[in-house]
């Protein structure tokens, strides 16, 4: 397991403002933060959570240790080490039957992007790992190139990346002789795409590694499933979410609970991040938000 120092670089939580004025924070009420990163979301809600309480989860131990650390001040909170999908369990044991909102930030950390050893960034040459939870048994982004057929990876990237070569560069990455790390990996997508194309293909092909690697698109399946179980009347849910894929799963299921009268959703549109934001902090710029209040 890796460890970086939360100090090598800035932290920048994305649609912070946003984020605390759309959960419409109580200073009594119970929230959830299911993305904790490294706490910089979480310490804006329990600045206004004097009698509540908030709830964190992250998959990645390392960024568990850190926000532990960032919110010592604080002594209303409980960090899990797991998945948002295990609220229910998490609840249970805590005794909470229902909670006043809950905040999915489903970005990649710069603190993730940043350790060059764990195979998220095509920056860098390391092994392809791409686990949120280094720490368990499953499959490496590396193993799950290894165990895939060409058909396999190209449908992992058209799915998961909706990258247009998925074919070519699958093809080639299984005809390839070299073993397969993410400097290989990038050398390979190079000679098959042209160079002003490039960058947006690594991306492209990483995201759909990484999303592969972390069923990402499961777990928010299945919290969209659920989370209406545990919001209060008039509760507020608030995702971010940052490629196409995962907005339209947010934007049809608050549709659905929208036509059966359980959601107000307070967002027509998506809102996105202001050019200041963007200006500041790059990796905000294919952010969206929307929001959604439970009817009472």
């Amino acid at each position: 397991m890796t460890s970086i120092s939360s100090e090598s670089y800035s932290h920048y939580p994305v649609m912070l403002t946003e984020s605390i004025n759309n959960l419409n924070i109580k200073h009594n009420g119970y929230y959830v933060d299911g993305t904790v990163g490294l706490g910089g979301h979480s310490i804006k809600i329990l600045e206004h959570v004097k009698k509540g309480f908030l709830i964190g989860f992250d998959r990645d131990l390392n960024s568990i240790k850190i926000a532990q650390k960032r919110l010592q001040e604080f002594n209303n909170f409980q960090l899990i080490h797991s998945s948002y999908t295990q609220l229910e369990d998490t609840c249970n044991k805590l005794k909470i039957k229902q909670v006043d909102g809950i905040l999915l930030d489903l970005g990649l950390s710069s603190f993730q992007l940043e350790d060059n050893q764990r195979g998220f960034s095509h920056r860098y040459d390391s092994s392809l790992d791409m686990r949120f939870d280094d720490t368990d048994d499953g499959l490496t982004a590396g193993e799950i190139i290894e165990n895939s057929s060409i058909r396999d990876l190209t449908n992992i990237f058209n799915e998961f990346g909706e990258e247009r070569n998925s074919f070519r560069i699958a093809r080639a990455i299984k005809e390839s002789n070299e073993e397969i790390n993410a400097d290989t990996l990038v050398s390979i997508i190079s000679r098959k795409t042209a160079y002003k194309y490039r960058i947006k293909t690594y991306s492209r092909i990483f995201q759909a590694l990484r999303i592969k690697t972390n069923n990402e698109l499961d777990h928010l399946e299945l919290f969209l499933n659920d989370f209406m179980n545990f919001l209060k009347p008039e509760g507020r849910i608030v995702i971010i979410s940052y490629h196409s894929m995962e907005d339209r799963m947010v934007k049809h299921k608050f549709k659905d609970l929208k036509l059966s009268k359980e959601l107000k959703v307070l967002t027509k549109k998506p809102l996105i991040p202001t050019e200041e934001e963007i200006f500041d902090n790059k990796r905000s710029r294919s952010a969206k938000m929307r929001v959604g209040e439970k009817i009472g």
